[in-house]
């Protein structure tokens, strides 16, 4: 028995298809940014405020080896780099979930900073898989879409959140860490077929689509916003939130939907052309062909990637523009994030998944916006 047409190869559909599966890797994949809704419990484990803070740059310092990945990916295919990732994670929080649970009794600080380390390593390795996907299959568009799917990364720590609040709100920190561990590895392993570069052989005008997909981003952000002010979420269950959010994330499959009846519809067109072509001359066949391709001709889009070396990038001066921005700018966000809990927590408010949830949604608008403007500027 054949599978239906949607699910045969090639088709232009699976390159958008690809991208839900980098949405769905983004989303789950900023375990680092809900470090702060369980940090406060870490203290019970006789773990100092300094100790603390150390394991936070633990996590973002496993970060600093990302352009290994990048070189690696060059030699092994994609869906391996994202499974090495998503074990490593699995690893990293997965063992220190056992550790914390009392199902290891014999782990030391040390282990835990390395544990955590290599927790926050395996970020890029599924970050690298998104980045290549994305680029690889929208060249003429693949600011934009990086941009896009980027953003989601910032919406980990409010569903994250959300998942833990509905299921052990008195056990934060194990639940996180169990959710940290297992969740990505899940998902990596469904989203692992689509982790592969499509031949672009669709139509090159693909703004009705980017447009569909920012529609539904723009919607989402604003959801994970009021979903987390207080006097909104004291009048909705939990359970009702997190179902929203898990809703909104089951959106960016329409994209690749309506793709395909795009095409089952220029197909249907193209078949009820030919049926008629006996009613013209073969010079009137002739003329309507070559206007067709005249059509096909002005509706392309010309896109240009420059592909630099290592050697060629470091003499830019864009790259270390970028660089110093980053390592001095986004520095502030991440000190200000990782101490958040303790921030509530000495002003007595109780209500710190409030605020990560807060903090969460405004950095998925933070990341969208750029995105947004590169795609009306252009």
């Amino acid at each position: 028995m054949s599978l239906p047409s949607f699910f045969t190869i090639p088709s232009a559909a699976h390159q958008w298809l690809s991208l839900v599966g980098i949405i769905w890797l983004q989303a789950i994949n900023g375990t680092n940014t809900n470090f702060p809704a369980y940090s406060c419990q870490l203290k019970h484990l006789s773990i100092s405020q300094v100790q603390l803070n150390n394991l936070a740059f633990a996590s973002d310092a496993g970060k600093h080896f990302g352009w290994v990945f990048g070189l690696v990916s060059i030699y092994i295919p994609l869906w391996l780099v994202l499974l090495i990732g998503s074990t490593l994670g699995l690893i990293g929080y997965g063992v220190q979930y056992l550790f914390i649970t009392n199902h290891i009794s014999s782990l030391s600080y040390w282990h835990v900073f390395l544990l955590t380390f290599l927790a926050g390593n395996s970020i890029c390795w599924i970050n690298t898989v998104c980045y290549v996907v994305t680029i690889r299959n929208f060249p003429s568009q693949g600011q934009v879409a990086v941009g896009l799917t980027t953003s989601y990364q910032w919406l980990s720590a409010k569903i994250y959140t959300n998942i833990v609040d509905v299921f052990s709100p008195h056990k934060k920190a194990r639940t996180f860490l169990f959710l940290n561990s297992l969740l990505p590895f899940i998902v990596s392993l469904i989203a692992a077929p689509l982790a592969r570069e499509i031949e672009n052989t669709g139509p090159k005008n693909i703004d009705f689509e980017f447009a569909l997909l920012f529609v539904i981003t723009v919607a989402t952000g604003i959801y994970a916003v009021m979903t987390s002010l207080q006097f909104v979420t004291s009048k909705m269950s939990s359970l009702v939130i997190r179902n929203g959010i898990l809703v909104s994330l089951l959106l960016p499959p329409l994209v690749p939907v309506s793709f395909k009846f795009k095409e089952l519809v220029g197909s249907w067109n193209t078949k009820r052309e030919r049926l008629r072509v006996y009613n013209f001359t073969m010079e009137n066949t002739n003329n309507e062909v070559s206007e067709d391709e005249d059509n096909s001709i002005e509706g392309q889009v010309i896109g240009v990637r420059e592909e630099i070396g290592e050697t060629l990038m470091l003499r830019r001066i864009d790259f270390w523009l970028y660089f110093f921005i980053y390592f001095f700018g986004a520095t502030i966000g991440l000190v200000y994030l990782n101490n958040l809990g303790q921030i509530a927590e000495s002003r007595g408010f109780s209500g710190t998944s409030s605020l990560v949830s807060l903090s969460s949604s405004f950095g998925f608008f933070g990341r969208l916006i750029p995105s947004l403007s590169d795609y009306f500027s252009r």
